[in-house]
């Protein structure tokens, strides 16, 4: 029996890829732990034949995934950076101030927030797990930890919070029931209120073999053919749209209430005209993926052979949620990467989920002089170059897996 579309019904007949059986991607494993068994669900992506929306089946509810979460925003340097620049523009193009409400769905630990409670612009933040949403009240950012849809929203709207400016960063594809969720932010959107939501792009994975990007907290991978569609369907007009680099290539799309006061732009049909190009308008556009994700797991093991053979060792820099689907895909454990390091606390002294693969200190690199760091966080591999530049010193060399494997010099 398929499952059917999450946002339009219809049966799920298509296939995209099939990664086979993974664990959730943030469980990281107490050593103590480590011989106990560790729940598995399929990782199986389907296309909807009609409103082409890439989706995996839900397996864990958002509760049990998110409630006490081990991502925090304000780990990463350049998403800070880019927080504060969206902040600035956001700022001075919708013309906040004292007077305005920006709100921020899955607020996180008030990476961007803070930067709108410096400009003297009030805030709010929505945090579904409270460990992270504490973390953000402590950083003077009013924060709600619950999780968003409908009935949040009337109850806000009712207290007369309604919004200037809604932001979503990469939440859209966080979401099971996406029809709930996008209902609520069309309810708690001010009447000449802006929502800006950022995602992964859909056309990026494709091109970039990136399918790593797939995993249990990701349920809907989007473009913005199916999000002008899902936005249409709840009374939401997209009027503008930015390609940018974050995470391997994402959009920033602008939508308003259809009577809205921002003109429409040119970008809308220039991303859409290139979705079309790539056929993301009919299923021909899906076809083919899995092959070319097979390669990037042949060539990854390759490499990883040759250096065993060779002697060489080789480490990890990263615990993100897609280093866990690539190494878990591609079945690789401590004897082929003897550890990986992640600056969060929060992750040190764990073991990845499924592999086993031990989470140190990013100084535990500077001990053991490995000849190879594999970036399992490949979107943020010039970062973590400048932060590794020191391996030189003994002849290390970073590695990025996607989108195909590259020794960097």
């Amino acid at each position: 029996m398929a499952s059917m579309c999450r946002f339009c019904g219809v049966p799920l007949e298509h296939e995209f890829v099939n990664l086979g059986l993974s664990p959730i991607s943030n469980a990281f494993v107490n050593p103590n732990q480590a011989n106990e068994k560790e729940p598995l669900y399929p990782l199986h992506a389907f296309v909807c034949s009609e409103c082409f929306l890439v989706q995996l089946e839900e397996f864990q509810s958002p509760d049990e995934i998110f409630s006490d979460y081990v991502y925090f925003s304000s780990y990463s340097d350049s998403w800070l950076a880019h927080a504060k620049r969206f902040v600035e523009s956001a700022a001075e193009r919708f013309k906040l101030d004292s007077d305005s409400l920006v709100m921020e769905v899955a607020s996180n630990d008030g990476y961007l927030l803070q930067y709108f409670v410096e400009r003297g612009v009030p805030v709010l933040g929505i945090e579904p797990a409270s460990n992270v949403a504490e973390v953000a009240r402590r950083a003077g950012v009013e924060t709600i930890d619950e999780f968003f849809g409908v009935a949040l929203a009337k109850r806000l709207r009712d207290n007369g919070r309604t919004c200037d400016l809604l932001v979503g960063n990469n939440v859209l594809a966080h979401v099971p029931d996406i029809n709930d969720f996008v209902g609520g932010l069309k309810i708690v959107l001010g009447k000449n209120g802006v929502l800006s939501m950022e995602f992964p792009h859909l056309l990026k994975l494709i091109q970039q073999t990136q399918f790593d990007t797939i995993y249990h907290e990701h349920f809907s991978y989007l473009s913005l053919i199916s999000v002008q569609r899902i936005f249409r369907h709840h009374g939401l007009e997209v009027f503008d749209v930015e390609e940018l680099k974050t995470h391997g290539g994402s959009l920033r799309v602008f939508a308003q209430h259809p009577d809205g006061k921002q003109a429409t732009t040119g970008a809308v049909e220039r991303v859409l005209n290139d979705e079309r190009q790539a056929s993301l308008d009919s299923l021909s556009g899906y076809q083919n993926f899995a092959e070319r994700v097979a390669k990037v797991k042949d060539d990854l093991l390759a490499f990883l052979e040759a250096a065993r053979s060779d002697g060489k060792s080789v480490v990890g820099y990263g615990a993100p949620a897609k280093g866990n689907t690539l190494l878990n895909f591609c079945g690789i454990g401590p004897d082929s990467i003897q550890y990986t390091v992640d600056r969060s606390p929060y992750k040190q002294d764990h073991l990845l989920p499924g592999t086993h693969i031990p989470v140190h200190a990013p100084e535990h690199i500077a001990v053991t002089k490995p000849d190879y760091v594999l970036i399992l966080p490949w979107n943020l591999q010039d970062e973590i170059v400048q932060q590794m530049s020191h391996i030189k010193d003994w002849g290390g060399q970073c590695v990025v897996p996607i989108p195909e494997l590259r020794i960097l010099e």
